[in-house]
């Protein structure tokens, strides 16, 4: 299908460069105009050519050549022109609208400067013979009204003139607020409606695709400068950057030479999508522009269509192919296809436009005297023949508001006609001035013949819907723009924009969607960090921190996990904390619990031996009430780790800091105890009274509740002020909740522990003293050792216990119990079970008084 289209377009172009051009001098000779009778007449101003002096320079297609100019035709143009023709001919042949008054035309070319267009306005409205300011010959037909465009320029220029005479001018062009909302332009109406939600649409169309770096050329003019304001405010919202902007001069020619300087920004842009606003004739020198420097796969996205026919180059591969256009949604109006098919020189003759086309495209004998075609050439040849690059049959948008201006016209005069006829009656014929049909342009709002409403005031103008286009020309010379998605600004949101992307062809040449980015996409587990000097668009992707995540692409910010939960290796989910604690079956669990009740066996094991021979001396020697009762409390003292070790509970928690420090000053206190007791017994040298006292008063003895009594009130400021309770710990293990007791109290805590140990201190002094006294079971060495190692175990525990966290902590607190715990047992009471299990023999009376004579003899 594809070659079909192609060769077609080669084919008919052969004769373009074969024949003569001198058929196309006759539009500009004649100054082409085109008039249909009627006792109430519309003017035209149409750009349909343009001819240029030969010193220009152009490679358009429709170009043509003759001794002194340069023609360029506009086709485009050309087909608002039949658009008219149209309308008027429905609206002449029905009889329910303008009943008794005939619509005419009279159509003009826009040419190429303003003083032949001015001519041709006065000419139009006081008569072909007097082209004067000020002076209206009264003639035949009245013009009602003056259809201009379709660029901007040509609407202020001509409506600089007939804002003077209040005519009513109706424009077919883009919606130009400017023109609406000035006060200069009183007698405008334009046709078109609102492009408010235009730079919406092109936003929404860039957050589709996820393109957020794009360039921006725009005509340089008020409309182009509120269009990049509106662009960027929309851009800045949604998160798309610009990546230059590059102002387009409206004068012709003005982009072939001073704007294109920065054509260097635009070709070494990073951006693959670049945005194009203007209309029509405005672009045309843009778009040569890009097909000349072969800007080639870039995705182009253009507010208007472009005319075809009215450039050319000779490569195969053309630079806007993929291009996606936006343009108003119309609905087809039946029967302008088969009334431009059927056009042709025979049906108008007076046409000189169509007599010339048919002269270059279809090679028909051209008279040049007339200006016409000779009459039996190809009678069934169309418009229709021409492929789609040439000539679209589809109606333009331009077209669209031509038909619907002239119908607006046509409903505003019959109801102007039907008020007068009620005034003055039937009998007096029809006369007025076209500024009497203002009231009725201003309100009228009527429903085409596609169902589509239309309405002339620029305050009652809703947002109507967007077709999307993609432009299709590849191979060279195919030219069809494809319908591939819409855009509604009333939708309910999320629904305002609807894409096919199956229809669409890239410029790439590739089903996958093209790039435009500053920075690639920062994947989950990343954030953005945004480049200095740049936009927000141009970033670096920087991992996660510590226990966040990002579960998106293109997050700024990581989302910080919460306390329950921590980060997977990825930094892309938050998985559950397992709650844990030191368990009775986790391993270090089982250790501390196996050696606490081992040694606590052992300890009962040892008191056992020491019941068996207590009436041993070794036994005896030493306090034996104050054995007992330090060897009862190292079984409780081993005992006291399983408070520690499995799940805790507000009683545990309060129980395992007072129950270890209770029992604990039981023990330092009967070691304690045993030393003074030592001390009294051989260090006290006086005779008699004190001596005596103290020891048949038994005045160590009271030593062991006065050092309990301390503890207690310890404990119970403890207990009144900051009591310990159950807490958790999510920080010390990764992915673990450590259910632990909290001390509550720091200083209470410390405190017991220094009570602790100035006791230790008190009993390691207080042995040290008698460590040399003479006696066969001292056993002051023995409490003078265990207290220096008591006392090093717990001066270790101290910052070992602060440097470490969770269930390690609870950990190095019971194994410093257990430690200083198995100090006590081994150092005081080891070498005793050695002796009475070992060597009972040095267990007697006999080989006391044997060790103890043979030491008093060795000196004589």
């Amino acid at each position: 299908m594809h070659f079909s289209w192609i060769s077609i377009s080669w084919f008919l172009q052969i004769p373009i460069l074969a024949c003569s051009y001198r058929s196309s001098e006759c539009l500009v000779r004649m100054n082409y105009h085109l008039n249909g009778n009627g006792n109430v007449v519309i003017v035209g101003f149409f750009p349909a050519y343009a001819a240029y002096p030969l010193n220009k320079t152009t490679d358009w297609r429709m170009t043509k050549f003759t001794s002194e100019f340069m023609i360029e035709f506009k086709l485009r143009n050309y087909q608002c022109i039949l658009a008219m023709m149209f309308a008027i001919e429905e609206i002449n042949s029905n009889p329910s609208l303008l009943p008794n008054t005939s619509l005419g035309f009279e159509i003009h070319n826009v040419p190429h400067g303003q003083r032949n267009t001015l001519a041709n306005l006065f000419g139009s409205l006081s008569g072909p013979e007097h082209a004067i300011p000020n002076y209206r010959n009264a003639r035949e037909s009245n013009s009602a009204a003056v259809l201009t465009g379709p660029s901007w320029a040509i609407s202020e220029n001509i409506g600089t003139l007939l804002d003077l005479y209040k005519f009513p001018q109706l424009t077919f062009g883009p919606f130009d607020s400017l023109l609406s909302e000035q006060r200069q332009f009183s007698s405008l109406y334009q046709v078109a409606p609102k492009d408010t939600s235009l730079t919406h649409g092109i936003v929404s169309l860039m957050l589709h695709f996820h393109w957020t770096w794009v360039g921006l050329l725009i005509i340089d003019d008020h409309k182009g400068a509120q269009t990049l304001s509106d662009l960027k405010t929309a851009m800045d919202i949604n998160g798309v950057c610009i990546a230059f902007v590059e102002m387009v001069l409206v004068s012709r020619g003005s982009f072939l030479t001073k704007s294109w300087k920065n054509q260097a920004q635009i070709l070494q842009s990073s951006s693959n999508v670049i945005i194009i606003y203007g209309d029509s004739d405005s672009l045309l020198s843009l778009i040569v522009n890009i097909k000349q420097k072969l800007l080639m796969w870039k995705v182009w996205v253009l507010n208007s269509h472009w005319d075809n026919s009215r450039f050319d180059d000779y490569f195969m591969i053309d630079s806007l192919h993929g291009a996606l256009i936006f343009s108003h949604h119309n609905e087809e109006i039946t029967n302008f296809t088969d009334f431009i098919q059927t056009a042709n020189p025979s049906k108008y003759p007076e046409d000189i436009y169509l007599h010339v086309l048919w002269h270059i495209f279809f090679n028909c004998s051209f008279f040049r005297k007339d200006c016409k075609i000779a009459q039996n050439c190809l009678p069934n040849a169309s418009l229709g023949f021409l492929p789609g690059n040439i000539f679209d049959m589809a109606m333009s948008e331009e077209s669209y508001n031509v038909y619907n201006a002239v119908y607006v016209v046509a409903h505003s005069l019959h109801e102007m006609i039907f008020n007068q006829f009620q005034t003055h009656g039937k009998g007096k014929e029809m006369a007025f001035f076209p500024w009497q049909l203002h009231p009725f342009l201003k309100k009228k709002q009527l429903i085409n013949h596609a169902g589509e409403n239309v309405v002339l005031d620029w305050e009652r103008k809703s947002h109507v819907q967007y077709d999307i286009f993609n432009f299709w020309n590849f191979p060279k010379g195919l030219g069809l723009n494809v319908k591939v998605g819409t855009f509604s600004p009333n939708a309910p949101e999320g629904q305002t924009l609807s894409i096919i992307h199956d229809m669409i062809q890239w410029a790439t040449r590739s089903t996958e969607i093209p790039r435009s980015v500053c920075s690639e996409s920062c994947h989950p587990g990343f954030r953005k960090t945004h480049q200095e000097g740049k936009t927000a668009c141009c970033y670096d992707c920087t991992p996660c921190s510590e226990n966040e995540i990002s579960n998106e692409t293109d997050m700024d910010q990581c989302m910080k996990c919460p306390e329950t939960h921590y980060a997977n290796p990825e930094k892309i989910h938050c998985l559950q904390k397992t709650v844990t604690f030191l368990a009775y079956d986790d391993p270090l669990g089982k250790t501390l619990s196996f050696m606490s009740m081992g040694f606590s066996s052992l300890t009962a094991v040892v008191l056992m031996v020491f019941l068996k021979n207590r009436d041993t001396p070794i036994v005896k020697a030493n306090n034996l009430a104050l054995s007992y009762t330090l060897l009862i409390t190292l079984t409780l003292c081993f005992l006291c780790p399983l408070l520690f070790i499995g799940h805790p509970s507000t009683a545990t928690c309060i129980l395992q800091q007072n129950i270890f420090g209770l029992l604990f000053t039981v023990a330092l206190s009967t070691v304690l105890a045993k030393t003074i007791t030592v001390v009294i017994a051989f260090k006290i040298t006086s005779p008699g009274r004190m001596r005596r006292w103290l020891l048949i008063s038994r005045a160590p003895n009271y030593i062991i509740p006065i050092c309990i009594l301390i503890q207690v009130v310890l404990s119970g400021i403890w207990l009144t002020t900051s009591p310990p309770f159950i807490d958790k710990d999510a920080h010390s293990e990764h992915g673990h909740i450590i259910i632990i007791c909290n001390k509550g109290s720091t200083i209470a805590f410390h405190c017991t522990l220094g009570y602790l140990g100035a006791l230790a201190l008190v009993s390691y002094f207080m042995a040290f003293l008698s460590r040399n006294l003479p006696d066969t079971f001292n056993e002051a060495k023995l409490l003078a050792f265990s207290m220096l190692v008591f006392c090093s175990v717990w001066v270790t525990f101290l910052p070992v216990y602060h440097s470490t966290k969770g269930k390690i902590m609870v950990a190095m607190e019971v194994f410093s119990i257990l430690a200083s715990s198995t100090s006590l047992l081994g150092i005081i009471f080891a070498p005793k079970c050695y002796i009475i299990l070992l060597r009972p023999e040095k267990n007697s009376l006999h080989y006391i008084r044997d060790n103890t004579y043979g030491r008093r003899k060795k000196p004589s």
